[in-house]
């Protein structure tokens, strides 16, 4: 059922609410679903709940389907978005009765009085209305990913065929098929879901592909993160000829396909996704390669950047060390950035923030600058 002009004005009068609470709102609903379905909390990383940063997401995903209730279609990019992580994570039609229940039981513990039954009626519809919007286009993407050549819905068994230390912190694992078959082609910066077993828990954590699409194996790129359960279980626990289960390819985040120039800026493991596309693109269009770390120990992939650099003349690398260099500055981004250049940039949030304040400046208009949050979007 659409949502009626009368509910759509029960909506927008909730937004100084969503305004001013709506964190304590999305933060009441993850502890309330997580309490009344326990096998929800398995679709999130318990470190973006503990940071706040998964329940700020929620909220601010909340407020803008209020303040643009009357034209949904302007949040398409951030649709796609969600649908893209949720067809990773394995999100199903029947797992959206739950929130429902548990988003509209919050509201009203949360606003109390104020939670009307004309607005708890208004959400319920307009909770309606976004959820078919996003099952029908989930059922699309899985469709799609199972008709695609290679191409699989929900787990498939990968073997663990070689485990390569690429710098003091991150590991790059190479996964081929268990059964010997075709796997599925990606687009550089897209991600696959891991689906593990640790302590008898089941958790699932996204990674972007670090390789050029290449048909015989996936490969990742993880950061060994101090007291990260699943990096520590990858680091430390599996090893070549174990079998970890996949989703398929996924993301939004994907190196353009025209012939303008490319500039790809990252910092620490932000750069696994620039990798793929480096690899991609090095040979057929202008690449500059900008990368910031803490130290050339920490540097992963120095080696084939710079093999890439020396092959191809229309490839060009910067590296910045914060040991040596400092922080990223404005004059390095000047010198590395052509005219109608494309721009992707990934890494720490305050590293990103910065880079987009700099190409603000220098600017670079936004339609030509792409960037992806490695956890749950959030203001830079």
């Amino acid at each position: 059922m659409p949502v009626s002009t009368e509910q759509k004005q029960w909506i927008k009068a909730t937004i100084p609410a969503l305004e001013q609470g709506g964190e304590a709102l999305t933060t009441h609903f993850y502890k309330l679903m997580f309490s009344k379905y326990p096998v929800t909390a398995s679709f999130f990383n318990p470190a973006h709940q503990q940071k706040g940063t998964q329940p700020r997401a929620l909220a601010n995903a909340v407020l803008a389907y209020a303040k643009h209730i009357d034209n949904p279609a302007v949040l398409m990019n951030a649709i796609t978005l969600i649908v893209n992580k949720h067809v990773a994570l394995g999100v199903k039609a029947e797992h959206y009765p739950i929130v429902g229940e548990c988003l509209l039981q919050a509201m009203k513990e949360v606003l109390g009085e104020a939670a009307t039954t004309e607005i708890i009626d208004a959400w319920a519809a307009a909770y309606g209305q976004l959820a078919d919007i996003l099952i029908n286009a989930e059922a699309s993407l899985y469709a799609k990913q199972a008709m695609s050549t290679g191409g699989w819905e929900g787990q498939r068994a990968f073997t663990i065929a070689a485990k390569e230390q690429e710098s003091e912190l991150v590991t790059s694992f190479y996964l081929k098929p268990a059964d010997s078959q075709t796997i599925m082609a990606f687009k550089p910066g897209q991600y696959i879901t891991l689906h593990l077993n640790i302590n008898g828990a089941k958790v699932m954590r996204n990674y972007s592909l670090s390789d050029s699409p290449n048909g015989t194996h996936y490969r990742i790129s993880v950061k060994r993160e101090e007291g990260g359960v699943v990096s520590t279980h990858l680091h430390k626990h599996l090893q070549v000829g174990d079998t970890v289960q996949l989703s398929p390819p996924c993301g939004e985040f994907v190196l353009n396909e025209g012939t303008e120039p490319v500039v790809l800026i990252t910092a620490g493991v932000g750069l696994t996704p620039a990798i793929a596309m480096l690899k991609a693109a090095a040979g057929k269009r202008e690449v500059h390669f900008v990368h910031a770390c803490k130290n050339i120990a920490q540097h992963s992939f120095k080696a084939l950047s710079d093999q890439l650099c020396q092959q191809h003349h229309n490839v060009h690398t910067r590296y910045v060390y914060e040991n040596v260099d400092g922080l990223l500055k404005q004059q390095t981004l000047i010198e590395h950035l052509p005219g109608n250049a494309h721009v992707y940039f990934l890494g720490p949030v305050p590293f990103m923030s910065t880079v987009k304040t700099l190409l603000g400046k220098m600017g670079i208009p936004a339609e030509r600058q792409h960037f992806e949050f490695f956890g749950p979007a959030q203001a830079i």
